[in-house]
């Protein structure tokens, strides 16, 4: 064998091995160094999904270590501060308990404690054509539309009463399901003012309402002023009854013609009856075979 190359070979062996030693030395005193000891403290985190309306017990929560540094700011330490509180915001699995999450203790139960103050609650009944085929779900906003005949008016008439309306709740859960499925909705909650209580009890009682989707971002009031029956026609509701009451309407009388003097006719006088016609005297006369007749005049002085 070529004695350079054995050389070479093991001038690279012996660099390999000092290069290894080396850094063998520089791992191990790396590893020899202490870890520094980080401030460490409880905080309460939810051990499943919360939904909105219960009340927090000692079984849906537990205790957790958490750096110093990245303790939220509304978080507990102690469970005891968040039992019998109730959830005003859906909370997820392992995610802190945060107090903007809790409602008051003794604020009540379902969603009571999540009516802000100075707001009310309204539930309406529909059906899947009123609740958008169910996809009216808690959060949404939504317009109301009513349908009726105002008094003292022969068509029926359509008008938006109240407009960027949050959803509460629909039919009998707070929530939309795990795969996110629109939920149906026989009755919906809606979040109001006291005056807008007033409006929607009164269109759901006189009238026929009807809910209508809006996009959550558009906070825009748009002024409608309504549509009427005869509007869907083009005018020919209206163009109808105008004719009808047209021809309802009485005639003016005619004026009639002065009457004219009557003028007296003078009577003609009668004229005198003819004379009567002279009489005759007739023979018959026969003369062999033959017969005739011959008029005698009976005029004096012949």
């Amino acid at each position: 064998m070529d004695r350079r190359f054995l050389t070479v070979l093991g001038v690279s062996l012996m660099f390999a091995l000092v290069v290894s030693g080396l850094f063998y030395q520089m791992t191990a005193r790396g590893g020899t160094k202490k870890p520094e000891q980080t401030n460490t403290k409880d905080l309460v985190v939810a051990v499943k999904a919360l939904p909105i309306g219960i009340t927090v017990k000692a079984t849906d929560v537990k205790v957790v270590k958490k750096p110093t540094d990245q303790f939220p700011k509304d978080g507990f330490s102690k469970v005891e501060e968040v039992i019998d509180r109730p959830i005003i915001s859906n909370i997820l699995i392992d995610e802190p308990i945060l107090e903007g999450r809790l409602g008051n203790r003794g604020s009540g139960y379902g969603i009571v404690p999540t009516i802000p103050v100075g707001m009310r609650a309204v539930t309406v009944r529909v059906n899947d054509v009123v609740g958008v085929a169910g996809f009216v779900m808690p959060g949404t906003r939504v317009d109301v539309l009513v349908t009726g005949r105002p008094p003292g008016h022969e068509g029926t008439v359509t008008s938006t009463v109240l407009q960027n309306i949050l959803v509460m709740t629909a039919g009998t859960t707070v929530q939309p399901d795990a795969r996110g499925s629109a939920i149906n909705a026989p009755s919906v909650t809606v979040l109001v003012t006291p005056e807008q209580a007033e409006i929607l009890t009164l269109a759901s009682s006189e009238g026929h309402i009807q809910l209508v989707l809006r996009n959550g971002g558009d906070q825009a009031i748009e002024k409608t002023p309504g549509r009427q029956t005869a509007q869907l026609y083009g005018g020919l509701g209206s163009a109808a009854k105008k004719q009808k009451e047209t021809s309802e309407m009485p005639r003016p009388a005619r004026p009639r013609p002065a009457a004219r003097p009557v003028v007296a006719q003078a009577t003609p006088p009668v004229a005198p009856p003819p004379p009567p016609a002279p009489v005759v005297d007739q023979i018959v006369v026969i003369r062999g075979n033959q017969k005739s007749v011959e008029t005698v005049s009976n005029q004096k002085g012949n």
